[in-house]
């Protein structure tokens, strides 16, 4: 690890500071995931785990970049991410913080941990672009059809089921989409798409019993502090089809009280960050999530 400084700069690997946190970490993770390696001069296992990483970001050919932060030096970093003891990595992924991996972990160990956060290396360029290229819009309706034909000729591809869920979602069949998303196998249902498609079914739940907007509204001008009530508002917001408007609540029940609800603000946010599709409206909020909880 005495290396650091001549290792930063290498491709996909470089020191992080308080002063590019923000730039080179939270909004470079909306992007590509960033492993922070939080280590010291003095720390014996840093120095084991030093080159495993470099080779790491090397062989993975940013699919990943790889953050350096020496806790001497970034002593407001290693207390904003309450690091007790080195060395200790930190995953950021899309803005936000997915868990500590305290310890040096040897090479197998790093890239099984990597894979479960889907960070695969990275082939050649060519492939990159390939994958990078959106898919062509399909009319909701029309996909829920041609799915539910497949699907009947092919009842045990619980994949088609989940697809078919998603397109139910779009069309605003939210009941029959539950149910499907309820019966998947466990593999299935904590994939991406299922995660956003609960989180989806979330916000339309919370409305089932809500009072109406103008009622919120009056609520929060009587009460600015009323947290539930901006909630409701936001959930209202997101599910009506204004995402800026929900987002909106949700930072300022953030700002008010981080704490609400064993953290629902933050879960109320990234929630909405799952299933808006504005990428600039989702970044622009997840660094303003980020800035308020790292302050």
């Amino acid at each position: 690890m005495t290396d650091a400084t001549a290792a930063a700069h290498a491709p996909h690997v470089f020191d992080a500071t308080a002063a590019n946190f923000e730039t080179e970490v939270i909004q470079r993770s909306l992007q590509v995931p960033v492993l922070v390696d939080f280590w010291a001069t003095w720390c014996g296992p840093c120095k084991t785990l030093g080159p495993i990483l470099d080779k790491l970001a090397a062989d993975y050919r940013g699919a990943f970049e790889l953050a350096k932060v020496d806790v001497d030096k970034e002593q407001e970093l290693a207390a904003a991410f309450q690091i007790r003891s080195v060395p200790t990595m930190v995953l950021v992924k899309d803005g936000q913080m997915l868990g500590a991996i305290p310890g040096a972990l040897p090479e197998g160990e790093l890239r099984k941990v990597l894979e479960q956060v889907g960070v695969q290396p990275t082939t050649n360029a060519g492939e990159a672009a390939v994958e990078d290229v959106p898919a062509a819009p399909v009319d909701p309706h029309e996909e829920v059809m041609r799915l539910r034909k497949q699907i009947e000729a092919e009842p045990d591809k619980a994949e088609l089921k989940l697809d078919l869920a998603l397109a139910l979602l779009r069309t605003g069949a939210a009941t029959e989409a539950e149910q499907l998303i309820d019966a998947l196998p466990a593999n299935l249902a904590t994939d991406d798409r299922a995660v956003n498609a609960r989180a989806r079914l979330g916000f339309a739940a919370l409305l089932k019993d809500a009072p109406p907007v103008e009622t919120l509204r009056a609520a929060i001008d009587a009460n600015p502090g009323d947290l539930r009530a901006r909630h409701l508002l936001g959930a209202h917001a997101i599910v009506e089809g204004n995402p800026e408007a929900g987002l909106q609540q949700f930072m300022e029940m953030l700002r008010r009280d981080r704490g609400y609800e064993d953290g629902l603000p933050r879960k109320a946010l990234i929630d909405a960050f799952r299933i808006i599709d504005d990428e600039d409206l989702v970044g622009r909020y997840r660094r303003q999530m980020s800035s308020l909880l790292l302050s």
